[in-house]
């Protein structure tokens, strides 16, 4: 190392409170912000007693809106290119996830690690051109035929071969390191129900995981509708939407920008998973993955799930790549067939060994990716007396933190309008529900409509058989709020009030009033009754051909939803607290 190595400007020892870290200085090197997340695995590896961290950006890649924030909330000290490449400032290490010539302007020993599943993507505005994935190229890996990288870490065994072929003169540096975020996901495989959760998926429901990469040949590029499709074509009930976009999706396009263009969309439904955290955790939450060549995909398939591919990229990846093999070899979407029959086969006739070939192909030493890294890390450290820690270095990772989602506009009630189909027999109503998106393109309605007290449009509320209240805490009571939606809309059949998680008050359309509560089972919760299902049973069967009774069965109904079912008894006004 050349030269006193010196602290930022402003930095005085004699400040400190804590005693002194030892002498070993970390500089975490960010470029876009889909490298910038994984800098957080590299600090859970380097443990603050052992290293002072310091993060810097740098700075030119097209993608970098929105990193230097992130960068700046990283658990280290923040340093501007110019001051981490300032003339006697050194570092033990530098650390990044994806390589740039220009990084050599550091004065320490570089370390490169995959940010995605290996290297895989043909970029030729990174590698000049090179017909090689990004990453391995000689013009991203050298300057003036000097290696920059002191170590250069793969995922697997093949990408060597494909160093060896691209420039040979760096395969000495390279190690086998394998994938840090595969083995976060497979660690954290016991925390899926608390994922599912965070999400608000709970019971039966499926959880679909729309991903997309970047560029002309992803799936958003090539089926943008696609998002809305799913969450106007899936029932309500037993399916859930979360996208995950490429962090290059966010920088080109901004989070407004990814807004306005699902919105229709987010209004219907989709979530959306932030680009800084939460992919990871969605994937252990998932049913199935609706995808393309990305990474994000080939990991869902990695883990066992069943994946439709809606885009294939087979025109941007390395025709030797493990990626390659997956987008032109997996399970495709067919966009012209009905997406709801496509998800139910994959989901049920799926082979969790199908893709297994594909995926081993890109991930290699599983489960040993953090030692690996660890090691390679303090392997720098030794002339400076800091060994490596003991112990299991993946649990110095810890499990995925729950995902977060995110919605176009957060005071926006959810989606208020449903068409509702179903049919009744002998006290059991199976009933299915679909968002209504205004301009979404859909004109004829499946069946009838019903909406919750959060809809504005007159429209969809006149139109409406069924509407439900879904606030319990309001000032009007509920006998009085049914009465008053009967009188506006009297074209209104049901009405219903939520009373608590599990009881609701109903009015049908001669005016009597029900109180309704769901029946627990030994050994089971007591099921919540949301207002809008409850009313749309009724409806489908005292007015849809199930019986038209003077009152619901004696026996209550049974309401199915998909594969979930929930026992709804009955008590009339004059019974009620017996």
């Amino acid at each position: 190392m050349s030269g006193p190595r010196h602290r930022p400007e402003r930095y005085d020892p004699a400040w400190a409170t804590l005693r002194p870290l030892p002498a070993v200085d970390v500089l975490g090197v960010a470029r876009t912000l889909t490298s910038a997340t994984r800098l957080r695995d590299l600090v859970r590896l380097l443990p603050p007693q052992d290293v002072e961290l310091f993060f810097t950006i740098n700075t030119g890649s097209a993608f970098s809106a929105g990193l230097e924030e992130y960068v700046r909330s990283l658990p280290g000290r923040f340093l501007t290119w110019e001051e981490a490449t300032a003339p006697g400032r050194s570092f033990d290490l530098a650390v990044a996830f994806a390589v740039h010539p220009s990084m050599r302007e550091v004065d320490a020993p570089l370390m490169v690690l995959p940010h995605g599943v290996g290297y895989n993507r043909l970029v030729p505005e990174v590698t000049g051109g090179e017909p090689v994935a990004a990453g391995l190229s000689r013009g991203e890996l050298t300057h003036e035929g000097r290696i920059v990288p002191a170590v250069i870490g793969v995922s697997h065994p093949e990408q060597l071969e494909r160093l060896a072929r691209s420039c040979p003169e760096a395969l000495p540096r390279a190690r086998v390191v394998g994938d840090l975020s595969y083995d976060r996901m497979i660690a954290s495989l016991p925390r899926r129900d608390h994922y599912r959760r965070a999400l608000g998926v709970t019971g039966a429901r499926r959880l679909i995981v729309v991903n997309s990469t970047w560029r002309a040949h992803s799936l958003l590029a090539r089926a943008t509708d696609l998002p809305l499709r799913l969450v106007t074509e899936l029932p309500v009930d037993e399916y859930a939407v979360a996208l995950v976009a490429h962090p290059n999706v966010w920088a080109h396009h901004t989070p407004a920008g990814v807004d306005r263009r699902l919105a229709q969309a987010l209004d219907a439904g989709l979530m959306i998973i932030p680009p800084e955290e939460g992919w990871r955790a969605a994937l252990v939450a998932a049913d199935c993955v609706i995808g393309d060549h990305g990474s994000t995909s080939f990991l869902g398939a990695a883990l066992g799930l069943p994946v439709l591919l809606a885009a294939t990229g087979e025109h941007e990846l390395d025709p030797s790549s493990p990626s390659h093999a997956f987008g032109t070899g997996g399970p495709r979407l067919d966009p012209d067939a009905p997406i709801e029959d496509q998800v139910r086969r994959a989901i049920e006739d799926h082979d969790p060994e199908a893709l297994r070939g594909i995926t081993d192909g890109g991930l290699g030493a599983p489960g040993e990716a953090a030692a690996r890294v660890r090691r390679a890390l303090y392997g720098f450290f030794a002339g400076r007396g800091v060994r490596e820690p003991a112990g299991d270095a993946r649990e110095a990772l810890g499990a995925l933190p729950d995902p977060p989602r995110r919605t176009a506009h957060t005071d926006a009630p959810g989606v208020c309008t449903f068409d509702v189909t179903g049919d009744c027999t002998d006290g059991v109503v199976t009933l299915r529900r679909f968002p209504v998106v205004a301009r979404s393109g859909r004109t004829e309605p499946r069946g009838f409509l019903a909406v919750t007290d959060g809809e504005t449009s007159p429209l969809w509320r006149q139109a409406a058989e069924v509407a439900a209240r879904t606030v319990t805490d309001a000032g009007l009571p509920a006998a009085d709020w049914l009465e008053r939606r009967a009188a506006d809309s009297p074209a209104l059949l049901v009405a219903t009030a939520a009373l608590s998680p599990h009881r609701c008050l109903l009015r049908l359309r001669d005016g009597r009033l029900l109180e309704a509560e769901t029946a627990r089972e030994w050994g089971l919760p007591r099921p919540e009754l949301h207002p809008l299902v409850l009313g749309a049973a009724v409806n489908l069967w005292q007015y849809g051909g199930g019986g038209g009774a003077a009152e619901p069965a004696t026996g209550g109904l049974l309401i199915r939803t998909g594969t979930a079912a929930v026992r709804v008894r009955f008590v009339p006004q004059d019974r009620t607290g017996d």
